[in-house]
Formats: C-alpha cells, sequence, structure tokens
C-alpha cells in the first residue's frame, strides 16, 4: 500500500502570498497565508517537513513543519546560495550553508543568532561563488583580475585548488562530487562556447584533463548548462557533447572519464529498415539537456532504481543536429539503442523502470499515451481522458516505485486547468518473485571490468507483468578484477601521450610534489599515474603505476608564498588582517617561520603547520607598511614581501581657494581632508573648461588664470572605494582692493558655522553696504569667512567701463567711510542689531593690487591673509566641519547679488544617495532576483471524477481548476 503524501501548492503572489497544503493526497487544502514573496524552495533531504524558502527581499526562512509556520533564518542571502547540512559531516542536522555579504557563513535551523554562526572561510569571497555539495564546499575569490578557487574536503581547511598551470580559467562549475571525487568544467581563456573537463582526486584538489571541448549552453534564466550527463544507478558512467572540427558528437564514458568513445547507431530504424551508420564517420548523438521545468521531462533520462536504462532524444550522423530528431533508449546501459519514437515525447519511469510512459511533445490537443512493460521494445496505446488535452506538464508520484502520475493541461486555451490523475495499479495483478528477475551483466563492448570490478545486476524479465514495489533492490554481484593500465589515469602535472604513456608536462618539476612535507615527514613520489577515485582493482599493476612513500629530502625552504586571506592588499584600519604563509618545498615541520608587519611587531614560529589557521595583525595608524615573512631551516632561508595599503574611509572633503584671484600670478588652492589621513590617496583637478585633468598625489596644487572672468576649479579626491567631489568658483580680474570686516560681538552668540548661515548673511552684508555706500552691486564682493570670531572680507571690482580697469579709490573712500560711520547694519533677528566695521588690523587697510603700491602696504596685506588662514586652519581642525568656504562674486546680471558654487554648499561632502550608492557598492552584483509568474491563482474547486473512456484499462481522475497553480 503507497503511503500518503502531501501536496504543497504556492498562490501567485501579485494577487495573495499563500500556501495551500494537503495531507490527504489533494483532496481538501488548507491556506496558510505568508507575510513574504517565495521565490524558491529547498526540501531537507531527510526530513520531509524541513524546508528552507527565499523570498524576493533576499531573506531565507525556514519552517520545520511543511511550510504551516516559517522563522526568519537570515537576511542579504545571495540567491540559490544555501544549503543544508549533510548527514556524516556536520555536527547536527539542522545546520545551514549560506552566503551572505560575500561570506560563507553557517547557521543553526532555528537559532541563527551571532553567537551561534560559524565562519569556515576565513575572508571575502566572490558573490554568488558559493558551492557545497556532498562532502566538498567551493568559494572563488578574485585577486589581480583572476580568480582563484578553494575547496574543503569533509569541512576541513580551505585548500586552492590546483588546475594544470595554464588553463587561466574565465568560469568554473562543478558538475559532479559523486564518490569523492569532484568533476569540474572549466571554461579556459581560449574558449567561448565550450568547457574542459576536469577531475580530482580524493581530496578535490589535483585535477587532470578528463575531455577536451565539451559543448555549452546558455539557460533560460542566464545559467550555464553544460553538456554532460552523468547516468543514474552507474558509477563512473557519463554522456558528453563534444566539439570536433566544428561538429557537435556524444562521447561515452565507463570510468570517469578516463577512456571516452563514440556511440554505436541502431542498427534499424523504428520500421525495421536497415541503417548504415559505421564508426567514426557516422554514429548517435543525443541532446543532453536536463529540463529545469519540473513539469516536463527533459531530453534524456536514467533511474538509480533501472540500471543500464536510459532513454534520451537525438539524431544519427555525422554530427547532433535539431532537425529529424528521434527517440532512443538502451537496455544494456549505452552498448546498443534502440528507436523507439520518430518524434520527441516526455518518458517516465514506473514501478522502479518496470514499465514506461510516453507521452508525446506536441502543441496539439492529445488524450493518448504510450505504455511499456519490455524496456521499449513493444509499446501500447492507452486513451487517459475522454477529451483531448492541450499537455502543459507531466508529474510523477514521489518515490521511484510509484504506479501514480499526473498529467495537468487545458481542453482549450481559454479553459479550466485540467489535472488527470492515473493509477496503474489496476494493470497489475500480482507482486513480482524472484523467478520474474534475471541477472544482467554490465559491460562496455564485452569488457566486463570496469571501475575494476565485474558488477552484476538483477533486472526484470521482459515478459513480467507484476509490481515489484518499494521492498525490490538492484543488488548486485561485485566481483573485483586485477589492475590494469586502463585503471589509472596521469596524475597531477603529466599529460597522457599518442603512446598512452603519461610523462610530466613541460611546466611541471616531478620534484616539486615533495612540498607535502610542509606537513609530514614523508611525500608520496608520484610515477605519473594516479588510480581513478572508487576504482576497486586489485593486484596486477597496482604497485608499479602506485605513487611510493618516501622519506622528505632536507632542502632548504623554496617557493614562499605571503597573501592576506582576502587575497588584497588593502585593509581597513583597526580591523583584523589574516595573513596565509605557504610553503612549497622544504620540510615544513623543521623551518621556522617569521613574520614581520612593517609596524614595529614581528613574531616567529617554529614550524608551517602551527600556522596553518593563518597570522592576525590589527594596523593602528593608516599607512603602507611593508609585510615580509622569512622561512628558514639549517640548509637555508627565502624570504618573501608584501606592500600592504591600510586606509580608513574618508568621510568629507573641502577645496580652500581664494574668492578673487589676480590674472596672471600664481594661486595655491588646497584640499584638506577629513579625516586627514585616510592612506592613499589620488587627487583630480579640472580648471574651467579644460576637458582633461591635473592628477596629483598632493592635496594642493599651483595655478595661473590667464583669463578674467569667472573660473570654475573642481577637484575630485580618490581614496579606496570612495571618490569624492568639491567645486569652487573663482572671479579672476586683473585688479581689485579688499578689506576685512568685523562685526559686533553679539554676533558670534548667534554664529552656527555653517556654509548656509554664512551665505545668507554674506547676502546681507553686501545688500546693506550697497545702500550706505552706492556702490555698484557688480564691483562689490562680500563674503563671511569660516570660524569664531566672525570676520568677512568685501573685495571692489574695477568697473572698466570708467576707470580702465582699475579701482576707483574714491570709491573705496566712500566705502570706508559708511563702514567707519557705522552706516552698515542689519537686524539677525527681532531684538538684535549688528553693526558691520572696517577691521583695523594693518596700516593700510584697503589693498591695491596696482603696481604703485608701497611695498610696506603689500606686506601688511600678506600679514592679514596669514593671519586670516592660520585662524581658518585652526577652527577647522578643530570643528571639522565639512563645506567651511562659501563665497559670493560678481553676477552677469544685475538682480543677482553674488555668485556662488553652481552645486550645493555642502557638495563638498557626499550626499545621502552618494553614501548609499558607496554602501551598495559593496554588496553582491545580484540583488535583485529575477522572477518569472506563472498564472494567478483563485478559488480552488473540484468537479465530480470523470471516467475515461472504455480503452483505459488503469484509473483516472480529472480535477478542474480555474486557473493554474504552483506546485
Amino acid at each position: 500500500m503507497l503511503s500518503v503524501f502531501q501536496i504543497m501548492l504556492l498562490t501567485d503572489p501579485e494577487v495573495e502570498s499563500s500556501l495551500l497544503i494537503s495531507s490527504d493526497e489533494g483532496a481538501t487544502y488548507q491556506k496558510y497565508r505568508l507575510n513574504f514573496y517565495i521565490l524558491s524552495l529547498l526540501f531537507h533531504p531527510e526530513q520531509e517537513d524541513w524546508i528552507l524558502a527565499y523570498g524576493h527581499d533576499q531573506k531565507l526562512y525556514s519552517s520545520v513543519e511543511f511550510g504551516r509556520r516559517w522563522q526568519l533564518v537570515h537576511e542579504q542571502v545571495a540567491p540559490n546560495r544555501f544549503y543544508w547540512s549533510k548527514l556524516g559531516l556536520d555536527k547536527e542536522p539542522g545546520l545551514i550553508h549560506l552566503e551572505t555579504k560575500a561570506l560563507y557563513i553557517t547557521c543553526k535551523l532555528q537559532n541563527c543568532t551571532d553567537a551561534n554562526k560559524g565562519k569556515p572561510f576565513p575572508g571575502y569571497i566572490d558573490p554568488n561563488s558559493l558551492v557545497v555539495q556532498d562532502e566538498y564546499v567551493f568559494v572563488q575569490v578574485s585577486t589581480g583580475g583572476r580568480p582563484i578557487y578553494y575547496v574543503s574536503s569533509r569541512r576541513d581547511v580551505f585548500t586552492p585548488m590546483k588546475l594544470p598551470k595554464y588553463t587561466l580559467p574565465k568560469d568554473l562549475h562543478v558538475i559532479s562530487t559523486d564518490e569523492n571525487r569532484v568533476v569540474a568544467a572549466v571554461q579556459e581563456w581560449n574558449q567561448n562556447d565550450t568547457y574542459n573537463l576536469y577531475v580530482s582526486e580524493a581530496g578535490g584538489i589535483y585535477y587532470t584533463l578528463a575531455l577536451e571541448n565539451v559543448m555549452s549552453s546558455m539557460g533560460p534564466e542566464g545559467n550555464v548548462m553544460i553538456d554532460l550527463y552523468e547516468v543514474a544507478g552507474i558509477k563512473g558512467m557519463f554522456l558528453a557533447n563534444k566539439k570536433l572540427n566544428n561538429e557537435v558528437k556524444t562521447y561515452i564514458t565507463y570510468n570517469k572519464g578516463r577512456d571516452w568513445r563514440l556511440l554505436q547507431a541502431p542498427s534499424a530504424d523504428l520500421r525495421g529498415n536497415r541503417i548504415h551508420c559505421m564508426l567514426p564517420y557516422c554514429s548517435l548523438h543525443l541532446h543532453l539537456q536536463v529540463s529545469a521545468n519540473p513539469y516536463t521531462s527533459g531530453n534524456i533520462a536514467s533511474r538509480e532504481s533501472a540500471p543500464g536504462i536510459i532513454v534520451a532524444s537525438g539524431s544519427i550522423g555525422a554530427e547532433l543536429t535539431s532537425s529529424n530528431v528521434s527517440m532512443f533508449i538502451t537496455s544494456d546501459a549505452g552498448n546498443t539503442w534502440r528507436q523507439i519514437f520518430d518524434e520527441e515525447y516526455s518518458v517516465l519511469y514506473l514501478d522502479q523502470g518496470g514499465a514506461l510512459v510516453a507521452i508525446r511533445h506536441t502543441p496539439l490537443p492529445i488524450r493518448h499515451l504510450w505504455l511499456s512493460f519490455d524496456e521499449g521494445r513493444v509499446w501500447n496505446k492507452y486513451s487517459f481522458t475522454s477529451s483531448p488535452l492541450f499537455v502543459d506538464g507531466v508529474l510523477g508520484e514521489p518515490g521511484e516505485e510509484t504506479l501514480i502520475m499526473t498529467i495537468f493541461g487545458h481542453v482549450s486555451h481559454r479553459s479550466e486547468w485540467q489535472l488527470v490523475k492515473i493509477d496503474f495499479r489496476s494493470i497489475f495483478n500480482r507482486r513480482c518473485i524472484e523467478s520474474d528477475y534475471v541477472p544482467w551483466d554490465l559491460h562496455d563492448q564485452g569488457e566486463r571490468c570496469l571501475m575494476g570490478v565485474k558488477r552484476v545486476y538483477r533486472k526484470l524479465k521482459p515478459i513480467a507483468r507484476c509490481v515489484m514495489g518499494k521492498i525490490y533492490s538492484v543488488t548486485t554481484i561485485s566481483e573485483p578484477c586485477d589492475c590494469t593500465e586502463s585503471d589509472f589515469e596521469c596524475d597531477y602535472g603529466f599529460e597522457r601521450r599518442a603512446n598512452g604513456k603519461c610523462t610530466p608536462a613541460f611546466w611541471f618539476l616531478p620534484s616539486s610534489m615533495s612540498r607535502t612535507c610542509t606537513t609530514e615527514h614523508t611525500f608520496l613520489n608520484s610515477t605519473g599515474y594516479r588510480k581513478v577515485v572508487s576504482n576497486n582493482c586489485t593486484g596486477g599493476v597496482m604497485e608499479q603505476y602506485t605513487a611510493r612513500r618516501q622519506l622528505c629530502p632536507s632542502q632548504a625552504p623554496r617557493g614562499l608564498h605571503l597573501v592576506t586571506s582576502e587575497g588584497k592588499l588593502t585593509a581597513t584600519l583597526a580591523s583584523n588582517v589574516t595573513f596565509l604563509v605557504f610553503l612549497e618545498e622544504g620540510d615544513g615541520s623543521k623551518t621556522s617561520i617569521m613574520v614581520d608587519f612593517g609596524d614595529g611587531n614581528a613574531f616567529t614560529y617554529s614550524n608551517v603547520s602551527s600556522i596553518e589557521d593563518g597570522i592576525k595583525h590589527i594596523y593602528k595608524n593608516v599607512g603602507i607598511y611593508r609585510v615580509s615573512a622569512t622561512a628558514e631551516n639549517s640548509l637555508g632561508s627565502e624570504t618573501v614581501l608584501l606592500f600592504l595599503h591600510i586606509t580608513c574611509q574618508l568621510q568629507s572633503i573641502h577645496l580652500s581657494a581664494p574668492f578673487v584671484a589676480v590674472k596672471n600670478k600664481e594661486v595655491n588652492l588646497t584640499v584638506v581632508l577629513s579625516p586627514s589621513q585616510v592612506g592613499t590617496v589620488t587627487y583630480i583637478w579640472w580648471f574651467g573648461n579644460n576637458s582633461e585633468p591635473v592628477i596629483t598625489l598632493e592635496g594642493s596644487v599651483a595655478f595661473t588664470f590667464s583669463r578674467e572672468g569667472i573660473s570654475v576649479v573642481t577637484v575630485q579626491v580618490s581614496a579606496g572605494n570612495t571618490i569624492l567631489q568639491d567645486r569652487k568658483t573663482i572671479a579672476v580680474h586683473e585688479y581689485f582692493r579688499s578689506h576685512l570686516l568685523a562685526f559686533s560681538s553679539n554676533l558670534d552668540d548667534h554664529n552656527p558655522d555653517v556654509t548656509e548661515w554664512r551665505l545668507d548673511v554674506s547676502r546681507v552684508i553686501k545688500t546693506s553696504m550697497l545702500q550706505a555706500a552706492g556702490v555698484n552691486s557688480e564691483q562689490l564682493l562680500v563674503t563671511v569667512l569660516p570660524g569664531l570670531p566672525t570676520a568677512a572680507e568685501f573685495f571692489l571690482l574695477p568697473d572698466i567701463r570708467l576707470t580702465e580697469g582699475k579701482p576707483d579709490k574714491t570709491l573705496s573712500e566712500l566705502v570706508l567711510s559708511a563702514l567707519n560711520q557705522n552706516l552698515v547694519q542689519f537686524t539677525l533677528r527681532p531684538g538684535v542689531q549688528i553693526t558691520v566695521y572696517a577691521a583695523h588690523l594693518s596700516a593700510a587697510p584697503l589693498v591695491d593690487t596696482s603696481e604703485n603700491h608701497s611695498g610696506s602696504a603689500m606686506l601688511m596685506l600678506l600679514s592679514v591673509v596669514v593671519a586670516g588662514l592660520a585662524v581658518f586652519l585652526i577652527y577647522k581642525f578643530k570643528r571639522k566641519i565639512p563645506g567651511l568656504h562659501v563665497y559670493a562674486a560678481m553676477q552677469d546680471e544685475k538682480e543677482q547679488e553674488m555668485i556662488q558654487s553652481p552645486v550645493s554648499p555642502t557638495d563638498s561632502t557626499p550626499s545621502f544617495s552618494s553614501q548609499r550608492e558607496l554602501l551598495t557598492s559593496l554588496e553582491p552584483l545580484d540583488t535583485e532576483p529575477n522572477t518569472q509568474t506563472i498564472g494567478e491563482y483563485h478559488t480552488v474547486s473540484y468537479r465530480p471524477s470523470v471516467p475515461t473512456s472504455d480503452t483505459s484499462p488503469f484509473n483516472t481522475e480529472v480535477l478542474s481548476y480555474s486557473a493554474p497553480l504552483f506546485y
């Protein structure tokens, strides 16, 4: 009797976010509302009620009650980068592996607090690079524009994956981790639409080439799909589509990529006509894409419970084509193939492969299916519904022993959604007994020793029509074989030549394999070969091809490496920096390591193994540090250097510039940083309309303005990942007069010393001076200086039309007279009257830039300027308020009273939006996954069961829904 299973349906999130859960095989449903939108679900491999749900807001939720209640696990989780723990490897079954904010962490299912989080990888990883599969964990870290791939076996420490030296991968995908071995597809620097297959030893560290130029394609969601298929039920058996001379051909291997061959085409077609197809010019080629849609079958299918049976679509000829596609089947694991249909069909396995069901792929409505009890040799046609149905998909019930399947679709394009549940139990009249089975020998074109053993499987006789059920087991008889050369592949650093021998690659020094002596007193000296992982052969040539353990040679340390755990040459002030030290050659147990951090601190460690987890250090000051590591033993020493930049976040910048400059005279421009020390800084300057910037490493620059008028100076400061900008407008004239202003003391009590306040007060002062002295507004500039006590400066510019470019002394006397008579006043607020005075800081307060000025007057002007600048700098660093300089300048239009920077007065500090951009630039690139909506959810209603036509020997039940739902 089949066990009762649960069904979960997801509603359309555009209508409502809910789950419909049935505990009685779909007879009734209970609705559970959600406060988040589900994008994907991950069910626990052992605990059927445990589920992880990924929401649209990058939040990960968990449920231990099959979706009836949910709990937030973590925020900002990378899409599809969360994994359940594996029994026997992780400490507890409720552990979750996930990637968040470029970090790999582990969390407890119901208690993911900071105290319970683990961080297996010490540094940051590339976004969307975490892969947890079986006993392996993979991450990627890019350094200098090149990716470095790390692997952890059995949750041990992470080690860089060793591909052949000049592989230079652009992309890497883990294909299989079956039986303690990694199969990886690598796209190398010279490939575009193909990948090379590499296989590892048991640790997943050292890789050798298995097959070149395997085809790839882009999936519907932008994911890379490799044309490689691992056959279920037979260990070590793969199918791959390889590009050879611009033709795509299908190859098969029975020993995990050690040897490949083409597929022999069927001898006859579906109608019995002989097929003339001779290897290697003509062969069978298969489409190897597995469907990403759970409602439809892919191009190829196999099952663990039905070893040797493979169903696939493909073509016969010189290469794989998308036209004239037929369906093919093999019952003997790819040795011989038969054509079963001349069109594409979806094929499902029933009763652990004891029966096969086929439904035609067609856009037309259908009402028939085909059923085979003899591994696809004979197919019987049956009707599954009285009315033709546009089939949208087919689902098998959970478990490979199932005898129930569901077909869903529409009677018409505007009709309700129809679900047809088919129960095939009625067509079987008994349970299978031992006499219904026959033994079957696995072989490769007659060779029975595959992966070092002879394997015998138990299969159902073609004439038997019985139910195998859950108790059926594909028990095998395994007999080990003597080892031969074919049981060994080339070891890391070795390549197979045309004569079949493995010889060292040009870049490889076999003596370097003694690098394992860094942690042990012996090492394995390779013969150039290694036994294929999980190959169980014994005796034979085993001793001849197996690596020999030898004592570590006494040698000086060589190949010392010093890197940071994050692979970067920069770190943040006061943060933990982890240094990793590697030694390629030398006895690590007898080699001491001294690390000098470059800041006066140095430590010596007795051996390399004592610092396998890294060395942590905190820098207290910004700067560039010369970090060195020295490995030394009795035979010699080696030193390696690393220059580390310690930085802190640049918060604000201020461009200090004069408000008025003299034409053809050099002007000093200075940038003040907050904080003053942030590490390595680059300054980019733009002057006026110049399109090419001036780049300096100093925060000051001298510039000469050669034209009168208004000039704009823009400076950008780049520090780490931060770029800030400030801009000032300078009035350039050949002659001008200036004088400092002072105020009644009550003004200081109301001075907040912010840019906007100084701008407004400057405008009010100018208005009052214009009224008191009768000056032309285009000739007067006023600016309030930063700091306390409050000070200001006014500038008198020449009226070229009247004075031939020189300031009018009479006008200057009028302004000073108005100031000395206390005629310049303004009301700051009700009851607060402010008086403006001429500051008497020198014997010659009014300064003229013309040549007939005395040297003493010029000297006094410089004294005033230096004193003012000193007051400004002292107050600037005391208060650290950004954007302290604002000024007034002459406008082109008379009704405007001052010129100000085209940007906001606060533009010297980053805006809110720019700060947010700086923050989000550190996040993973894919923060908002694409979503696809499939239909809408409405009320679910059932119709009475509709009987099928009399030609159906099985039971069907038809359910009607008003719109599609989600499984």
